[in-house]
């Protein structure tokens, strides 16, 4: 049966009815699959591979305490992360730091937390990344399998404004050898790609 102009037929007009049946049906389909998993899966973080699944949540960037003076401003988190960076199989957070101010860009601080060795209590700077000192900005960070990576962005000398960053580094931090190192991305490196 051919339908005549400004006719339709009857299976191709939508109602409220049939969308509200379609969303139930996807909703049960994606419920059902949340229950039904292989026996021997597990949950993942971000960790190395080999690791055993973290026991417990990341550090809170925001509980941590910081060694940063910010005199009469606050300390804003402006960026953090999760993953095991140290392949313990706990998680652990970087946390990208900087005094508040409504103008400028202030240096920013990059920290690695752990949870407190008591238990209880606020997360402890596992180890510093990048000091405030060191005058950098950090921008595009990322952990991605036990790699921590950032453009940091600086001032070649003293002349240029602070406003106006002229240096430019890819970086990243991989744990080797109990210790954090750093190294240099190549430049045709993505920091979102590591």
């Amino acid at each position: 049966m051919q339908p005549t102009a400004g006719q339709d037929l009857p299976h191709t007009r939508t109602r409220a009815l049939h969308w509200l049946a379609t969303a139930a049906a996807l909703a049960a389909a994606v419920a059902t699959a949340s229950f039904v998993q292989p026996p021997d899966a597990t949950a993942t973080t971000d960790a190395a591979p080999g690791t055993r699944a973290a026991a417990g949540p990341a550090p809170d960037p925001r509980a941590a305490r910081y060694p940063v003076d910010c005199g009469p401003n606050r300390l804003d988190v402006v960026d953090s992360a999760t993953g095991d960076l140290d392949g313990d199989g706990s998680p652990e957070t970087v946390a990208v730091v900087r005094c508040h101010t409504e103008t400028g860009t202030p240096p920013s601080g990059v920290y690695v937390l752990a949870r407190p060795t008591t238990g209880k209590g606020a997360p402890r700077v596992a180890a510093t990344l990048l000091a405030p000192a060191q005058q950098r900005s950090v921008e595009g960070f990322a952990v991605r399998g036990g790699v921590v990576a950032a453009t940091l962005l600086g001032y070649s000398t003293a002349d240029v404004p602070r406003c106006c960053p002229d240096v430019r580094a890819r970086t990243k931090w991989q744990w080797k050898g109990g210790k954090f190192v750093q190294s240099e991305l190549p430049a045709s490196s993505d920091t979102a790609g590591v």
